[in-house]
């Protein structure tokens, strides 16, 4: 489908809506029905943001719901003004992850000023996402799940903070912050162990703060692991537990070949992940004359 029709009528209608911007500033404009222009200008950049939407002119699209976005405010409409830069960071998603983000940031000023947390919350994760995925700065990424596990928390939203948090958790066991890792996967751990849709889940999140442990010190992941058992008792049987015992009997004997034996039983059964597999062949380096793999 030609879509150049759309994006001709929508400069068409931003060209009329500047216009209008423009004569509601001036002294006559203002005094006949400013506002009432301005409403209109907002309208038209509406329109025309969703007819480059649709002839996929995601900039220009972005541009002009970032137009609208500034008239809201300037009207005092502040959750029209959070609902336009939402719309031109999505937008603005697919042409320019910085100005995505940018625009979502306005937006959550706008929604924590207005006391509305959870939704501000939701745009610190997309940002955050387009840190991951798009710009790959992994630390920002960090930041951002922080700030919206703080917001999920303060509105009672465990579940939801409990997400991000292991995201965080996650990244920062990744950049060898082990420690924060390991307060993370522990803090999430306990607080789903009493939950008797999500106690499943705790024994993973022990099973990864041993992981760190065991990577900065062998001692102290034993310790750690006698200290999960006493408070998760359905720690002790599972299969994650086995693995570890096993890895650690075959690092003490500085023995590679036992500790990838181990590997590979624990992995017939339960496929090991990406994230998994860089923190057990980290601990496996640590054996003297390991070759680094886990073949």
């Amino acid at each position: 489908m030609d879509n150049t029709g759309k994006e001709k009528e929508a400069m068409q209608l931003m060209a009329e809506a500047d216009k209008k911007v423009k004569a509601s500033g001036s002294f006559l404009g203002g005094m006949f029905g400013g506002n009432h222009k301005v409403e209109d200008a907002c309208e038209m950049y509406a329109r025309a943001a969703n007819m480059f939407k649709m002839a996929k002119n995601w900039s220009a699209a972005g541009n002009a719901f970032c137009q609208a976005a500034r008239l809201h405010m300037q009207l005092q409409n502040k959750l029209d003004s959070a609902t336009s830069f939402v719309d031109a960071g999505n937008a603005y998603k697919k042409a320019d992850p910085q100005e995505a983000i940018n625009c979502l940031n306005q937006a959550i000023d706008i929604y924590t000023d207005m006391g509305r947390f959870t939704i501000a919350a939701k745009h610190h994760i997309t940002i955050a996402e387009i840190y991951e995925s798009e710009l790959v700065d992994i630390e920002k990424a960090i930041a951002h799940y922080e700030q919206a596990a703080d917001y999920y928390k303060g509105e009672e939203s465990n579940s939801s903070a409990n997400k991000c948090l292991l995201k965080v958790g996650h990244y920062s066991a990744q950049l060898e912050q082990y420690q924060k890792a390991i307060e993370i996967y522990e803090q999430v751990a306990m607080s789903t162990m009493d939950n008797p849709l999500l106690k499943y889940n705790a024994k993973e999140y022990f099973f990864k703060a041993s992981l760190c442990h065991f990577i900065v010190d062998e001692l102290n992941a034993k310790l750690a692991i006698e200290k999960y058992e006493e408070m998760f008792p359905a720690f002790s049987d599972s299969r994650e537990l086995k693995l570890l015992k096993k890895l650690l009997e075959a690092h003490e004997e500085q023995n590679s070949e036992a500790f990838t034996e181990a590997v590979k039983e624990f992995d017939s059964v339960s496929r090991l992940d990406q994230w998994l597999t860089t923190m057990l062949l980290r601990i496996k380096k640590t054996i003297q004359g390991d070759a680094g793999d886990l073949k």
